[in-house]
């Protein structure tokens, strides 16, 4: 199977009210300037999009409402991940039925699985749907890494078409294109173009969260081999980059997009707000783009 997941993938934010409920028009109004704006795919419910705080019946609705307003112009890969297989499976089957185009499964986090816990989590999951599911490695949030030699061993499985990796480490990104034929992503936009000069098919970026077109030019510069304009792209945007990860994700792009007049600047405790000093290094890193 091949994967339809490449170049500048967006990780969608959740729009709150100032009472806290999820915006569904404001979900909509992202999904359309995001499509206007280049991006080649979008991400709800995953970490940026605060899925830990979001109930089940949430989750389902917010996937269900991109789905519905992205309306097949571009992929829709639904944030499916659970510590709990059973859980991810519930989530990959709504996501499927409402007819999203993959699933986003994060490593299950917390219980700590083993490589074979992992091994038979992931081919549990793909054994039980036709969804393409691509794989998400984050070990600074999960406590767990993927090794590239598991990650090998479930690229032979049909529907399982990429990898998320956000491991911050280029030598693992490298060992995995290396062993499997997989379509890596990056996860960490800092390297987004470093690793997409080695060989990663696209990126699913917090960065294009608030600046989307400059994101998917970057992407498209590297998938082009364009590496004087990618330079270039990485240059500009790594500033803000750096500063979208100053405290917890997703409380810097949450003040981003609210300083773009995106977003109500809510949260879901125990998330809150940046500190003042974090708002400031946004709003400059913003500013030096010329986004304000």
């Amino acid at each position: 199977m091949r994967s339809i997941f490449k170049g500048s993938i967006v990780a969608l934010i959740t729009p709150f009210r100032k009472n806290g409920s999820i915006d569904h028009g404001l979900v909509r109004e992202l999904v359309e300037w995001h499509i206007a704006s280049g991006t080649n795919a979008i991400v709800p419910c995953a970490t940026t999009g605060e899925s830990p705080t979001l109930s089940h019946d949430e989750q389902d609705e917010v996937i269900a409402t991109v789905v519905k307003a992205v309306n097949k112009r571009i992929p829709v890969l639904a944030g499916c991940g659970s510590n709990c297989t059973e859980e991810s499976l519930r989530l990959i089957k709504h996501a499927e039925s409402v007819g999203a185009d993959g699933a986003l499964v994060i490593t299950p986090y917390y219980n700590k699985p083993t490589q074979e816990g992992m091994l038979a989590h992931y081919e549990s999951l793909a054994n039980a749907t036709k969804l393409p599911i691509v794989i998400y490695n984050v070990p600074g949030r999960t406590g767990v890494n993927i090794k590239p030699e598991t990650v090998a061993k479930l690229g032979k499985i049909e529907n399982i078409v990429g990898i998320k990796e956000a491991s911050g480490n280029v030598d693992q990104a490298s060992e995995i294109m290396r062993l499997t034929d997989l379509d890596v992503l990056s996860g960490e936009d800092s390297l987004n173009f470093p690793l997409m000069a080695i060989g990663a098919v696209g990126l699913i970026s917090v960065l294009a969260t608030s600046a989307p077109v400059r994101e998917a030019n970057l992407a498209d510069a590297a998938m082009k081999g364009d590496m004087e304009e990618g330079r270039r792209l990485h240059k500009l945007l790594f500033p803000l980059s750096k500063a979208l990860f100053a405290e917890t994700n997703p409380c810097p792009v949450k003040a981003a997009m609210a300083m773009l007049g995106k977003c109500e600047n809510v949260l879901r405790l125990p998330l809150v707000p940046v500190r003042k000093e974090t708002e400031e290094l946004v709003r400059k890193a913003l500013a030096d783009l010329g986004a304000l």
